[in-house]
């Protein structure tokens, strides 16, 4: 049996995120406080689907630059040097045997329909491949964020990434496995005042 799992990661713990009406919220300098349009998001926490309920606190990446991030404590880091625990999401695929997946894909979306593109907010996301903890190596994971919406701007996983992401690392893209970890980071910056409510969709095929 197939099943997918989303975590919320923090440095040192994950959280799995209970996708039947809770989420990731990204907010200003602190829980709850707005982002000024055309800015980006300072924290992010897991809170409910309407962003009203506080939860923990997860590693936030603030878009800084095509090519970088910030990381808390204002550390800016070429994003092929963030390593895959201090991602904000970490994608989980088990299967009861050992399979491999391909057409690994993420959207973000306006909640109605898979197609469409979220309103009224802008969501770049890329994906991490760098399993070491040290900035001062790079990983093998996206050099550029990505403006992703609906069916126009999709991101495209890794194949097989394996257990914690270790095969995505090593380029076998074939791997067998009864799990499959891909890690994300995802910044978020209002195109107008008023809180923004989206999602985010994730598919995949195995064999």
């Amino acid at each position: 049996m197939a099943e997918v799992n989303f975590y919320a990661l923090n440095v040192g713990s994950d959280f799995n995120i209970n996708t039947n009406g809770s989420g990731i919220g990204f907010f200003g300098n602190g829980w709850g406080r707005s982002i000024a349009v055309s800015e980006w998001n300072e924290t992010t926490w897991i809170t409910d689907s309407q962003g009203v309920t506080q939860g923990s606190q997860i590693n936030n990446v603030k878009y800084a630059h095509p090519n970088s991030g910030i990381l808390a404590g204002n550390n800016c880091v070429n994003l092929t040097g963030i390593p895959n625990y201090q991602a904000t999401l970490n994608i989980r695929f088990t299967h009861d045997t050992a399979v491999q997946v391909q057409n690994a894909q993420v959207r973000i979306y306006d909640r109605v329909n898979i197609n469409n593109n979220p309103s009224g907010v802008t969501m770049y996301t890329c994906e991490v491949v760098h399993p070491s903890t040290l900035q001062t190596e790079m990983g093998s994971g996206d050099t550029t964020w990505l403006d992703t919406f609906g069916s126009g701007s999709i991101l495209n996983l890794v194949s097989s990434p394996g257990l914690s992401g270790l095969w995505a690392a090593s380029g076998d893209s074939t791997h067998s496995s009864d799990s499959h970890d891909w890690f994300l980071n995802l910044t978020a910056s209002p195109d107008s005042v008023g809180s923004k409510l989206f999602a985010l969709q994730f598919s995949c095929e195995y064999l």
